[in-house]
Parts: C-alpha cells; sequence; structure tokens
C-alpha cells in the first residue's frame, strides 16, 4: 500500500472529526498528582547540569478523564495528563501507560494524552544529556516515580467519572514575547538586545488568545479546566530549584476563588520562538509591576487568570450536556531535514572545541547529534520521524498535538483555517521548528546567545523532521507572497511604493528575505 502524504493524514483526520458523530451524555473525572521528587534532581532545559537545591513551588501531574456514553464504555474514554515538565519522552509514556494497563485491564491507553509545560525548572527525564553526580535523583529513577504517580492519577480520575456539562471560551493575556532580534544586517538573535542602533523588528508574531475548556458536574460547580496560552513556562528558568513557573500562581488564584477541588491542566500552544521574558519596554513594565506590589510570576498570573475570567463568563452561557466526543490517534511518519557537509564540519570542530574542558558534556551531546545525523546519512540509513498525532472532539473544540516547538506562525495558520481551536503539546523531545519566512530575517537561524547566518543551530533541524512536516498538516498548495495560496485564497494585494524620504534624510532599511529562505506562508490574513 503506498505511504500517503501527510497532509493526506492529518486532513483525513480533521474531516473525519467534522462529520456530525451523534452527541451524548458525557461523564468526567479528575486528579491531581504531585510530581516533585522527594531528593535533589537534575533539571532539565539549560546548556549545563543544575541541580536542584530546592522547591520555589511543587510541580504537578493533572489528568482529566472524559467519557461518552454514545462510543460505548471504555471504548469512549479520552485522557488528558498535563505535567510541569520540560517534556515527556516516548520512554516515559509508555511507562505511564503500562501501569494504567495493570491497574485497569481494558483501559484505552492508546487514548492518553500527554503533555508538558515546557517549563526548565523541573526533572531531567532523558538519560545522556547531563553529567549527573552521585546521589541526586537522575532520569531512569524520576521516569519510575513519575509513572506511578501519574497512573494512580489516572485510576483516581477514572473512579471518579460523574455526570458532567462542558463549555468552551476564549480571552486575551499578554504573557508570550516574540524572543528572536533581528539587525540591520539580516541577523537574528534569540534574546538578542533590542536596545541596539542596528535593531529593526522582532521576527514573528505572538498570540496573545487564551483557549479555555471547562468542566463542571451535575450541580453546576466547576470540576476542572484547561487553559492553552501559546508560550512556555520559562519564566524563572534559570533558577535551581524546581518551579512550576506562572502556572502555580495560577492555580492558587483560580482555586481561592472557585474551590480547591478544581484541577487545572495547563496546555501549551504553538510557541517555539516564544518567552514570557520581556523583550523591550522593560523599564515600564517593571514599573508598572512593581506600582502593583506583584513578582513577575505574579504579574504573568494576573493576566492569565484574567483572561480565563473572560472566557468562562461567556462560557458559562452555553453549557453542554450531551456533545459529540471523537478521538483519533495515528503514528505519522515525517521526512528528516537533511544535514549538510559544511554543518557536519562545523559541529564536529565545535564537538573537539568542546572537549578539551570538562562540564562540556551537553553541548557535546547537542553537537553530537548533528553529526551522528550526517554518519547515518553516508550510510543511507536515515529512517523517517515517526511521531504520535492525536485529534480529539469536543463539541466545537478540536484538539490536535504536536510534539514539535512549533513556531507560533504554525499556531496562526492552523486556527486561521481552522473553524475550531486546535493545541499543540509536546509528548516527546522538545524540537524546535521554525517556519521559512519572507520577513526573512534569521528565520529558521538561533543561536542562544548569539548570531548566526546561513545555516540553522536547532537541534530539531539536524535530528528532527523536515521544516516542511508542519506546513503538510495544512491544506496542499504553494504558499507565495505574490499569488497566495493557489486556488484557495485571493492574490495579496500588491504594495505601493514607500514615498520618498525628505530632503537630507536617508530611507529607512529594513531587512529583507535572507538568501537561504524560502516563502513558505501567504501574507493574506
Amino acid at each position: 500500500m503506498p505511504r500517503l502524504p501527510v497532509a493526506a493524514l492529518l486532513a483525513g483526520l480533521l474531516v473525519g472529526l467534522v462529520a456530525p458523530p451523534a452527541a451524548a451524555a458525557l461523564r468526567a473525572g479528575a486528579a491531581t498528582v504531585d510530581i516533585t521528587p522527594a531528593r535533589p534532581a537534575a533539571l532539565w532545559g539549560q546548556m549545563h547540569t543544575r541541580v536542584s537545591t530546592g522547591v520555589a513551588s511543587p510541580i504537578t501531574a493533572t489528568i482529566l478523564v472524559l467519557e461518552s456514553d454514545g462510543d460505548g464504555g471504555a471504548g469512549g474514554l479520552t485522557t488528558f495528563v498535563a505535567c510541569d515538565l520540560v517534556a515527556i519522552p516516548e520512554a516515559a509514556l509508555e511507562a505511564i501507560r503500562s501501569r494504567v494497563a495493570a491497574s485497569i485491564p481494558g483501559y484505552p491507553v492508546e487514548r492518553i494524552v500527554a503533555s508538558a509545560t515546557h517549563t526548565h525548572t523541573a526533572p531531567v527525564l532523558l538519560e545522556g544529556v547531563y553529567e549527573i553526580p552521585q546521589g541526586v535523583t537522575g532520569p531512569t529513577e524520576y521516569v519510575e516515580f513519575l509513572a506511578g504517580r501519574i497512573a494512580a492519577g489516572i485510576v483516581e480520575a477514572h473512579g471518579a467519572r460523574r455526570p458532567c456539562t462542558v463549555g468552551w471560551g476564549m480571552g486575551h493575556a499578554v504573557v508570550a514575547h516574540n524572543r528572536r532580534s533581528v539587525y540591520a544586517d539580516n541577523s537574528a538573535v534569540m534574546y538578542g538586545a533590542t536596545d541596539r542602533t542596528d535593531f529593526r523588528m522582532l521576527e514573528g508574531y505572538e498570540d496573545h488568545g487564551l483557549d479555555a475548556l471547562f468542566v463542571w458536574d451535575a450541580a453546576g460547580a466547576l470540576m476542572a479546566t484547561a487553559i492553552l496560552v501559546a508560550c512556555p513556562a520559562q519564566e524563572v528558568e534559570g533558577d535551581g530549584r524546581i518551579d512550576a513557573d506562572f502556572w502555580h500562581p495560577v492555580r492558587g488564584a483560580i482555586r481561592a476563588a472557585h474551590g480547591d477541588g478544581v484541577h487545572v491542566l495547563a496546555w501549551c500552544g504553538a510557541a517555539g520562538d516564544q518567552s514570557p521574558h520581556l523583550v523591550f519596554r522593560k523599564a515600564a513594565e517593571e514599573r508598572m509591576r512593581r506600582l502593583r506590589g506583584l513578582s513577575r510570576l505574579d504579574e504573568i498570573a494576573r493576566r492569565v487568570v484574567a483572561g480565563w475570567e473572560e472566557a468562562r463568563a461567556g462560557a458559562e452561557r452555553e453549557r453542554h450536556a450531551d456533545v459529540p466526543l471523537e478521538h483519533r490517534a495515528d503514528r505519522v511518519e515525517l521526512p528528516r531535514r537533511t544535514v549538510s557537509e559544511r554543518e557536519f564540519e562545523l559541529a564536529r570542530e565545535k564537538i573537539r572545541e568542546l572537549s578539551a574542558s570538562p562540564g562540556n558534556a551537553t553541548l557535546v551531546w547537542w553537537h553530537g547529534g548533528v553529526v551522528a545525523r550526517w554518519e547515518r546519512q553516508q550510510s543511507g540509513d536515515v529512517p523517517p520521524f515517526r511521531t504520535e498525532v492525536h485529534v480529539v472532539r469536543i463539541g466545537d473544540v478540536a484538539i490536535a498535538t504536536n510534539q514539535f516547538e512549533l513556531f507560533t506562525d504554525y499556531g496562526v495558520a492552523m486556527k486561521a483555517r481552522s473553524p475550531a481551536c486546535r493545541l499543540r503539546r509536546a509528548t516527546r523531545r522538545p524540537r524546535h521548528l521554525p517556519p521559512q519566512s519572507p520577513r526573512g530575517a534569521g528565520r529558521g537561524l538561533q543561536r542562544r546567545g548569539g548570531e548566526q547566518r546561513g545555516r540553522p543551530r536547532r537541534r530539531a533541524g539536524a535530528r528532527g523532521a523536515h521544516p516542511r512536516a508542519a506546513r503538510r498538516a495544512l491544506p496542499p498548495g504553494p504558499l507565495t507572497p505574490e499569488r497566495g495560496r493557489r486556488g484557495r485564497h485571493p492574490p495579496c494585494p500588491a504594495r505601493s511604493p514607500a514615498p520618498p524620504p525628505p530632503p537630507g534624510r536617508p530611507r529607512p532599511t529594513r531587512p529583507g528575505p535572507s538568501a537561504h529562505s524560502r516563502t513558505t506562508r501567504s501574507c493574506a490574513a
């Protein structure tokens, strides 16, 4: 049987969800479990080893089990697990599923969808990333602990199922900021200074929409809510303590207003180029925060909760007791990006340089992935990238998973072309996936703390899927700023030439597309 293109696979999943399955009564159960390790643990997210020095706030896993009578018993179950973690490797997810299968025979473990907030102040779950000292909780030990706790939480939520109503809404919260600064020489720098005289713009868009799902019990009390913002939980990412970041005060504020029994699932949208860190107008932002008497985490939480309340006010007007619940899952094969010989040579030289000094194991591991990919290319042994994709329909809401750290442009394109809300959540190791854009500047180029031109720095490009992978989830057809999407959108209007500058004043410059980039999006809204 010929392999279908990814566009056909994902479009088929979404079209199938649009077909009107019979609505049926819903039941839901929820639970929250503490996944904070008892001993110091190696933390995941930075390029050096960190061992936790304490706990600033507990990290949790929140479980929501939804069941539809129309699908008949366990077959109608969908299980969401939202964790305060960087990511959830496949081995950890399989460990969770195996424990649940042993506890509840016949449970549809293939419909357990795990996600991470992408906090950088939680334990590492993958061996080989860091040099971890003796006596510290390492990845293997923590995965065993994590799987046991989450499995117990799923059993608890499954046993607590009861009739419910659901609703959904949208609000707004300014949390994310594009973290890639573009300069006059057409370079892009992650967290680059914006007060430089050659700073020209931020590279991409920011999505300040907040999507929320609500679950009420038969008495009308709020049982659980899922909140999605297109921003990772990384305000305190460099700290040495375990911390759930801004989601901890968000949960506290919601429970203070609506009861301690509310379970809050934190979801991260497409935000590979986003951060909660301020990138410009810092003095004014900090002044207002001090005048309000809030910490930076509390300020972010204030915005999230205000957007969530905005969404709740609307959702409460449309509570549904009998809506379609449908869950599709598939394993999709994606093409891998090809590593160039120049990238291989640069990575090999970097490894030699780093290996000369101790304490660089993580950076050696990072660049080693490029070398390993090149060597596999030479032997012709480069298998396709396999990823697990879930699409869940709850009434008019569609929830789609994606393991990549998609740049926000992808999320905007998905939402713009869908009548439903689609959410991205990482299920395995995070892999950045930038679009190649006519806004140009260094689209697809990253380097933490420095500049880089002409080649992708990201490990995703070297070891993950090809950047076209996410685009294939959209309807087929080339994207060009001149023609728009062929056969789907009208041509983009031609821009009028800018008026000449006043005498004696030079015309301002704006960086154009980099030489290596290709246009992959339309300028049509």
